[in-house]
């Protein structure tokens, strides 16, 4: 596989005052002065994961790989399947920060990139609020989820064309597709809502604590919350949404699992998208009604996530702990 990991973001919107608000205040991103009608955003040793621009496509998800010789194979290989491709110019190079990209869009018109060689900062990373920071390296700088009209009919691009790695998918309630290319349970996924777009990104932090803050900070904020804190069944995060001056969401979560991509074998899950919580105030009651259900028959099945940190459970009380041991 030469994709490695979601690599950046690059948002379109005139908005820029609203993004520094949100991206530092309530995300803990680093603001980075590039001018000329844009915002760039640090997470970690990166000089930019975020790039918001007021010339920019409304989303483009830029894909890393190892080398320049990664990059042309999978030039070659879009080319070939009759994918068009766009070889980046060193202005759009020194823009997204990185050595050298090439530019295309998947099936759908979803404008995506790939590059090598990211540009390294030459100081350490501060956050906008006190946070413990980002989880990146290896897995990359979160996942991207997209709305998409026919999730089935994509399969075939990013699973046998970018050469993603299906983790799990469900049919329930809507088409759902989770794919990795790294530890990371996903770096990309796909909502069958019949819609195209942004359906949000996920950054995941270093504590529960700095998510807790974060859905403290949103719930102060006019129509910010956008989910409410839950935790998810497949990849066992915690976390919140929320609605971004774009109008999609970002997910700020801690926790998820990390797989073995060499032992991972996909499957079909049926306990819904929830384990509990992610109360989603962006949807008509008849909406929330209906995913609070699922969560709930979750609860009643007792379905839940694997302890991180197993070990002999004690109440307290020999009695007690005599009958759970029984049982």
């Amino acid at each position: 596989m030469s994709i490695q990991s979601l690599g950046y973001m690059v948002i379109g919107s005139d908005r820029l005052a609203d993004w520094d608000e949100f991206a530092t205040r309530l995300l803990g991103m680093q603001a980075v002065d590039r001018g000329g009608g844009m915002r760039a955003f640090r997470m970690d040793d990166r000089s930019q994961r975020l790039l918001v621009s007021d010339r920019a496509a409304p989303a483009t998800v830029g894909w890393e790989v190892a080398d320049a010789a990664a990059l042309e194979a999978l030039a070659a290989r879009l080319e070939a399947a009759g994918t068009a491709v766009r070889r980046g110019s060193r202005a759009l190079a020194a823009e997204r920060q990185v050595m050298d990209l090439i530019a295309f869009e998947d099936p759908q018109g979803t404008r995506l990139e790939a590059f090598h060689g990211a540009v390294r900062a030459d100081s350490p990373f501060v956050p906008g609020r006190a946070i413990a920071g980002f989880r990146t390296g290896p897995l990359g700088m979160g996942h991207a989820v997209l709305h998409v009209a026919d999730a089935d009919a994509l399969i075939p691009f990013y699973r046998d064309l970018l050469g993603f790695s299906v983790t799990d998918w469900s049919r329930h309630p809507y088409p759902l597709y989770f794919f990795h290319m790294n530890g990371r349970h996903h770096s990309f996924a796909m909502v069958g809502s019949g819609r195209s777009g942004l359906h949000h990104f996920m950054v995941e932090l270093g504590a529960l604590d700095d998510v807790g803050q974060g859905h403290d900070i949103a719930r102060t904020e006019e129509g910010r919350l956008a989910f409410g804190l839950g935790r998810h069944t497949n990849d066992h995060m915690t976390s919140f949404y929320a609605n971004t001056p774009s109008g999609f969401f970002v997910e700020y979560g801690w926790g998820a699992r990390v797989i073995d991509p060499a032992t991972w074998q996909p499957h079909e899950t049926f306990d819904g998208p929830t384990l509990w919580g992610h109360e989603r105030f962006h949807m008509p009651e008849e909406g929330r009604a209906r995913m609070r259900h699922i969560a709930m028959d979750a609860a009643r099945r007792g379905v839940r996530a694997p302890d991180p940190n197993p070990g002999p459970f004690t109440s307290g009380c020999a009695w007690a702990d005599a009958v759970v041991a029984q049982e």
